[in-house]
């Protein structure tokens, strides 16, 4: 059986990293943009089956460099197509009021979040193409995907915007046997909630612990999301069992009942 090849976005580091060390160890070859130059240069000959290179998923001319690097390397190898394009990048963008949103902060939100799926996932398409039936895209999305978020206008509007692109997208590509899922986690442990939560209390004037705890209470579980849960919800959508699952929006989350906030303190 041919080796199954992903290229995935983000992924020298945190979420990204661990689909990408999950899918190797399942023999996979993987294909890494990262646009942390010191996180893709730190990859050591310890990950093994993992290429990486940096890209800045919001330009067109980085992302196609990257492209031309995998084809390339493809090529070398004596094969083609790629069996999976995971859109990992993604950025928090800024906490504050919708009034307060600087110009600045909101497109480069827009252009990691959205612009940058939607470069990734144009330039991938053809590679798809010659691996399917049964090649696949899934794209991070977020519970803020699915409830509106005070204070996170920007990245709400991105996420909700990539549900609405994995939807149209599965009705494109379903025919040719390609399908199209969003992952939608809640709050993932790590550096990353840490910063958000951090940002959060600073603009409402609480302590860290009590947002950290507001937070957790939006959800059934009382808990945040792990990497691993997302990686085996990677690992399930590309396993015979997930070969009929197109067009959805899958929140990893503990259930979220509701990302509404005090706004009022």
């Amino acid at each position: 059986m041919k080796r199954r090849i992903a290229v995935i976005s983000a992924a020298a580091s945190g979420i990204g990293l661990a689909i990408a060390e999950a899918l190797c160890a399942d023999g996979w070859l993987v294909y890494a943009g990262d646009q942390d130059a010191a996180a893709v240069a730190a990859l050591g000959p310890e990950h093994d089956g993992l290429a990486a290179m940096v890209c800045d998923v919001s330009d067109a001319a980085s992302v196609e460099r990257f492209y031309a690097w995998v084809e390339s390397d493809l090529l070398a190898r004596g094969a083609a197509g790629i069996d999976l394009l995971v859109n990992n990048a993604g950025i928090a963008g800024p906490t504050a009021r919708f009034e307060d949103q600087p110009v600045d902060a909101w497109n480069a939100t827009i252009g990691v979040n959205l612009n940058g799926m939607f470069l990734m996932t144009r330039r991938a398409i053809p590679l798809l193409r010659q691996r399917a039936p049964g090649s696949a895209i899934i794209t991070m999305s977020s519970t803020a995907g699915l409830f509106g978020c005070p204070l996170r206008g920007p990245y709400v509007a991105s996420k909700w915007a990539l549900i609405g692109l994995t939807k149209t997208l599965a009705m494109e590509l379903g025919p040719e046997g390609i399908r199209v899922n969003a992952i939608c986690p809640g709050s993932v442990e790590g550096p990353r909630i840490d910063r958000v939560i951090a940002a959060d209390a600073a603009e409402r004037g609480l302590t860290i612990a009590e947002v950290e705890h507001e937070y957790k209470r939006q959800t059934s579980l009382r808990t945040f999301a792990t990497r691993e849960d997302v990686t085996a919800m990677v690992q399930y959508l590309m396993s015979p069992a997930g070969a009929r699952i197109s067009g959805q929006a899958i929140a990893i989350d503990g259930h979220t009942e509701s990302l509404s906030l005090d706004m009022e303190a």
